[in-house]
């Protein structure tokens, strides 16, 4: 048993090294006796690949451990509202991030090395669709008389409002929209973002106190002087909701569009039909809207003028529903400089277009748009890229023309500035530093894709580290270092607290830290405030599939969502959601492949094969998540089976005696 810390360095009695044990012995002298070493176990918390691909930081082992039932609840809460509440912590969101993310997380997932990542995507869409079931709200906390003012009522502009909600600040977002989402409403289509989802997840965030003014611009409507002067902190979050034209003679043609353009017409129920061939220019998942949009349009034959579709984006009309009676399917290309299998779209919404009917080529760069006598692109001339050296090069000789109806440009986007246009980068954007502050102005933040357009996981993300920096600058408070692994860690001592097994204040003269979580009953100490060899590197390390012992996991199918895609026959005037959600069961079953890595799973191997009996559970009484098992170091020879046979990566041999 080691000396407590409130008893250490009272006496100084003995000879911590006897004459000569300076010097080094050999290395296999120094680490191994018989077949023993100087090494105990020690639970070291690590984060998860998934949680630090994570954009937005989500907890994401958390919520599965809960979802499968290894963590257990609250007191007085359900397993279901509980995983809600963990999986909110950082994104308010999960019934939306479980249709329309990418999902970074489940590509850095270690179930990989076994046969397939586990399904997250699926389980979160479970737990925010289960709370919209159930109606769950958020609870605002104890109110602090400073206000922020959000400008722009999208993704980040609500997160930020959530999380500063949850601080007890008051919090305004001015929009100029009739409705709020952002990008979530405006940017994507609605059978993948079905509206009542989407405002059933917006709504439960106003509901807490958010002050809302809609349509209302800044920099026309309200000044941002009279925000400074009305607020304690302004954040931007403002998106990028201009799209960029392509750099190419011939582009100022009035049938030449934006994407954002494009959608935002679409989504706001202007845009009901298309022209009869239509060329999206990009590559992204925002040129995979477009394609598939306009496929489910369709196209109307001897269309008037003012129903052509440049005219209903640029919000000169809009489309009456019974002239379109009669479409019929669109032509629709999608082109990108890079070659299909480097485009940036997720490969799974490629292959669902490409099943609908649009037609996708790689490698090709616009080099003019060519125009008719009135004006309009007529057609697009391209050019083929060769990748051969590494980089694009054109092919000499390779031009030629692709005939239009429309040219709608998904290559970039940017803010509109009007009114505030002393923020303004040379890109269009806004700078940050990497607490998300407007450099060079204080009391002044930003987050999102007004940054840099990127996923709405992402904006999410940066909208809560930026609250953070708001609270600590309206607390007058420095900012400090951020983590190197910057993400909503699992905290030992908030789930101890809960479970009424907080270990006791104490803090030692001269010694500012402890180690070790307890409470005096089993581990290196008697007093009741040490962590018993517990030690948390989550916000340092991220644990690799090659410390896991993955022979404990069996092969186990995936269980998948089941998806209705459209064939190209199909999918005119097919706006039903696309994914159906996984039932309860399959939910939990598809929790349980999480292998939980860098966290103890209980799984009881390391007290099964421990050769000297010398691993044990915690008392149950005593017992919760991250707090399972003890080492009793009077016993342990350091033999090193229990961090082999650890599943998890949890268990790390180290001075532990």
């Amino acid at each position: 048993m080691s000396t407590p810390a409130d008893k250490a360095g009272k006496e100084h009695t003995f000879r911590k090294y006897s004459d000569g044990d300076h010097e080094p012995l050999p290395w296999k002298d120094e680490i191994f006796e018989a077949d023993t070493t100087y090494k105990c176990p020690t639970y070291v918390h690590q984060t998860p690949p998934c949680q630090s691909s994570c954009p937005s930081g989500e907890d994401i082992r958390g919520w599965l451990n809960v979802v499968r039932g290894i963590e257990q609840p609250a007191e007085g809460s359900t397993w279901q509202e509980y995983a809600f509440r963990r999986s909110t912590s950082a994104n308010p969101f999960p019934s939306i991030m479980g249709r329309v993310c990418p999902a970074p997380c489940e590509d850095g997932c270690n179930r990989n090395e076994v046969e397939d990542n586990v399904g997250i995507n699926a389980v979160e869409q479970f737990i925010g669709d289960n709370a919209l079931k159930e109606k769950y709200t958020f609870t605002a906390g104890n109110t602090i008389d400073k206000k922020v003012a959000i400008i722009g009522g999208g993704p980040a502009g609500l997160a930020a409002a959530y999380q500063l909600k949850l601080k007890g600040y008051g919090a305004t977002v001015f929009d100029e929209h009739e409705e709020l989402g952002g990008m979530m409403r405006y940017g994507i289509p609605g059978y993948r973002t079905p509206r009542d989802v989407l405002d059933g997840e917006i709504n439960r965030i106003v509901d807490m106190g958010v002050e809302i003014k809609m349509k209302t611009r800044v920099g026309s409507d309200i000044t941002m002087e009279q925000l400074e002067k009305d607020y304690d902190a302004v954040l931007f979050a403002i998106g990028a909701q201009s799209g960029r034209p392509i750099p190419i003679p011939g582009a100022e043609a009035t049938n030449c569009i934006t994407g954002v353009a494009f959608l935002e017409a679409f989504n706001d129920g202007r845009l009901k039909s298309v022209a009869g061939k239509v060329i999206v220019i990009g590559g992204g998942d925002t040129s995979i809207d477009v394609a598939s949009v306009a496929r489910r349009l369709g196209h109307i034959t001897n269309i008037a003028e003012k129903d052509r579709p440049e005219n209903i984006v640029m919000g000169h009309t809009a489309h009456d529903v019974v002239g379109i009676a009669a479409r019929e399917g669109a032509d629709v290309l999608l082109m990108s400089r890079q070659p299909i299998e480097n485009m940036s779209a997720a490969q799974h919404e490629i292959d669902d277009a490409t099943r609908e009917g649009v037609d996708i080529r790689g490698s090709l760069t616009p080099v003019e748009v060519i125009l008719g006598k009135d004006g309009r692109a007529t057609a697009l001339r391209v050019a083929k890229l060769d990748y051969a050296s590494g980089k694009a090069e054109v092919i000499e000789g390779s031009e030629y023309d692709i005939e239009c109806d429309l040219v709608v440009s998904a290559i970039g986007q940017a803010g509109n500035f009007e009114g505030m246009e002393g923020f303004a980068n040379d890109r269009g954007l806004m700078d940050a530093d990497k607490n998300f502050q407007v450099p060079n102005k204080p009391g002044y933040f930003v987050c999102g894709d007004i940054i840099r357009p990127h996923l709405l996981t992402t904006a999410i993300g940066q909208a809560s580290i930026a609250v953070e920096s708001i609270d600590h600058y309206l607390s007058h408070q420095d900012l400090g270092k951020r983590p190197k692994v910057d993400v909503h860690h699992f905290d030992l001592i908030n789930k101890l607290r809960e479970v009424h097994l907080e270990p006791e204040h104490f803090q030692p003269a001269g010694d500012e830290h402890t180690r070790g979580i307890d409470r005096g009953v089993h581990g290196t100490s008697e007093t009741g405030f040490a962590i018993h060899n517990f030690e948390d590197r989550s916000n340092q390390l991220i644990v690799p599939s090659d410390e896991l012992f993955l022979g404990h996991f069996e092969h186990e199918d995936r269980h998948r969502r089941q998806e209705t895609v459209p064939s190209a026959d199909e999918v005119l005037g097919h706006f039903e959601e696309r994914v159906a959600g996984l039932s309860e069961e399959e939910t939990v079953a598809e929790a349980k492949r999480c292998m939980s890595c860098g966290m103890c799973f209980e799984c009881d191997n390391c007290v099964i094969f421990c050769p000297q009996d010398a691993v044990h559970k915690t008392p149950k009484e005593e017992s919760t998540m991250g707090r399972y098992v003890y080492t009793d170091y009077n016993r342990c020879i350091g033999c090193h089976i229990c961090a082999d046979v650890c599943p998890t990566g949890y268990i790390k041999m180290g001075l532990g005696g």
